[in-house]
């Protein structure tokens, strides 16, 4: 990469974000820090201009230009009605990864492409490497490249999960300047830029919105029926708020108001979104398998998005994640009519339809899938 590449910084008003644009200032780039504006709902408390503001002190303090680029119709129509209608349909989606595949690289990367930007960075914890080697074609000796998206050195905050659904064009423009230090020495290194957001507490929750109680949420855009809460022999044993609220492996938010024969927390276990009922289980117990969702030998996945463009090896096993921060389960890939079919070499308890299942070649993200 050229010295005085031209690279647009997604900055989000927060620590790593700041420390990805200081590196970058460092190391001798054209960099500007752009502010991504996006929907939020009129309920809850407008948030965004202050993390504007904080991402303009930050670009103050290292004398960089600052920009803001309007998302909200774009974060609106493909992240947010894209998670209702998901929650509608009874599945749980993760809205942060296609957040990133159509906000941040989607329609950031395009506005930046088209003004002018070689590339765009942002403050994910993930790492890319380019990968030549020489090919023949047609009696020609040429030179092919192929990006590969890494975990973080730092296992605890690594990000690779959410950026799974990127592909080679997203790769080949983007930058993770903070991929390979741990979180420790990104807030020590905010410190010694004298970066007002050195001591600022990381954001939680949903992608740019923040942290928000999800049933609220849905409450406002989805409109629900109070149910019943069966046993798995289909007795009714309580009531809940309405069954798009509810998400496989949730012990919260339902009551219930018959005695069972089980003392230990009950968990959702599956639903029907025609009749509004939930089903609860206890997890295992003693080794005894109690909880229908345990011990799943197999797990459907529908159209696979494969990071390199190309399928990967199936004949090897792989590790698999099928949410944030999950260890790595070494799984089995196999292709039918379909789509895919993930095999597990351990029982994978609440995998609900709508997540993500993302592929791992030991610390390399190869490819995810959508879980039906």
């Amino acid at each position: 990469m050229e010295k005085k590449s031209k690279v647009f910084v997604g900055v989000s008003g927060g620590v790593d974000s700041s420390v990805a644009l200081a590196l970058l200032q460092k190391a001798g780039y054209d960099v500007t820090g752009v502010f991504l504006k996006v929907w939020a709902p009129d309920f809850l408390p407008c948030e965004w201009r202050d993390e504007r503001r904080s991402a303009m002190r930050v670009c103050a303090t290292l004398g960089v230009p600052f920009l803001t680029l309007d998302c909200e119709k774009e974060y609106k129509d493909l992240v947010v009605d894209y998670m209702l209608s998901e929650y509608k349909a009874g599945r749980t989606p993760n809205p942060d990864v296609f957040c990133n595949k159509y906000v941040k690289f989607g329609v950031f990367l395009k506005k930046a492409l088209e003004m002018g930007a070689d590339y765009v960075a942002t403050g994910h914890y993930a790492r890319v490497e380019g990968r030549s080697w020489k090919s023949e074609a047609r009696g020609d000796t040429i030179l092919t490249s192929n990006f590969e998206l890494l975990e973080s050195l730092d296992s605890e905050k690594d990000q690779s999960y959410f950026l799974s659904q990127l592909g080679q064009h997203e790769l080949s423009h983007a930058l993770f300047p903070i991929g390979h230090l741990q979180k420790s020495e990104v807030r020590k290194l905010a410190q010694e830029f004298n970066l007002p957001t050195a001591e600022k507490k990381d954001s939680q929750g949903l992608c740019f919105i923040g942290k928000v109680d999800m049933k609220e949420f849905l409450k406002h855009y989805i409109e629900t029926t109070p149910g019943d809460v069966l046993d798995t022999e289909g007795k009714k044993i309580g009531t809940h708020e309405g069954s798009e609220l509810y998400t496989i492996g949730e012990r919260h938010g339902f009551m219930i108001t018959e005695k069972t024969d089980h003392d230990t927390p009950l968990f959702v276990v599956s639903k029907n979104i025609v009749q509004n009922t939930i089903t609860v289980a206890p997890r295992q117990r003693l080794g005894e398998e109690i909880s229908p969702m345990s011990n799943m030998g197999e797990i459907k996945v529908g159209e696979m998005h494969w990071i390199s463009g190309s399928e990967v090896d199936l004949n090897k096993s792989y590790g698999v994640r099928f949410r944030y921060r999950q260890e790595k389960v070494e799984s089995k890939i196999i292709k039918n009519a379909d789509g895919y079919v993930i095999q597990p070499s351990k029982s994978q308890d609440d995998i609900a339809s709508g997540q993500i299942a993302v592929i791992y070649d030991v610390d390399v993200c190869v490819g995810a899938g959508v879980v039906v």
